[in-house]
């Protein structure tokens, strides 16, 4: 049962945007959930700017790739999968253990990439600066999946999951990336189920 406490077309609070709002709704747990993990990737990334390092080059399915694109693709299916992990997590295809398998397995990857676009924000916005756009980035990207995965439901998820926790190294996820992000279902998703 929703009841409506409050209506802000257009209102901002802690950097969200609110339309409505629930009486003890998920939304908000889920809101509050993104929230934390956004602030703790924050403090995370705080300390001192990294070395400059060379533009490092991914090569997936021929095409070359910048570090900065493939970081922003790797943040990007982090933050998906996180949020529909948590949009499925009432469902019999909960799939937050495969999430946090596949964090788990691929940790290094993942803060490299956060690593890599906090450093890319540097030098535009100064280390504060950077914080706060890669806090905006992140919830942005938060948002899009608010409402789940355009094409895949929870069991597909699930088993995309599953799949690429058990892969290893870079290139699997940035290739993975560019399917699960796509608006339109790509031929090949099953193929990464099963990888």
């Amino acid at each position: 049962m929703m009841s409506m406490k409050r209506v802000a077309v257009g209102g901002r609070k802690n950097g969200l945007e609110f339309r409505r709002r629930e009486r003890g709704g998920d939304r908000r747990l889920l809101a509050g959930s993104i929230l934390g993990i956004v602030a703790a990737l924050a403090v995370g990334l705080s300390g001192p700017a990294h070395a400059a390092k060379a533009e490092a080059v991914v090569k997936v399915k021929g095409k070359v790739e910048t570090a900065d694109e493939s970081a922003e693709q790797l943040r990007r299916l982090d933050i998906m999968l996180m949020v529909t992990s948590l949009r499925c997590r009432t469902t019999v295809d909960d799939f937050q253990a495969d999430y946090g398998d596949f964090t788990q397995e691929h940790l290094s990857e993942l803060n490299d990439a956060a690593r890599s676009l906090r450093d890319g924000f540097v030098g535009r916005y100064g280390d504060k600066g950077a914080v706060l756009a890669l806090d905006k980035i992140s919830v942005v990207m938060a948002n899009q999946y608010g409402a789940g995965h355009p094409w895949l439901n929870c069991h597909e998820l699930r088993q995309v999951t599953r799949g690429l926790a058990h892969s290893h190294g870079r290139a699997p996820l940035v290739d993975a990336a560019q399917e699960l992000l796509a608006s339109a279902r790509p031929r090949t998703v099953v193929a990464l189920a099963l990888k």
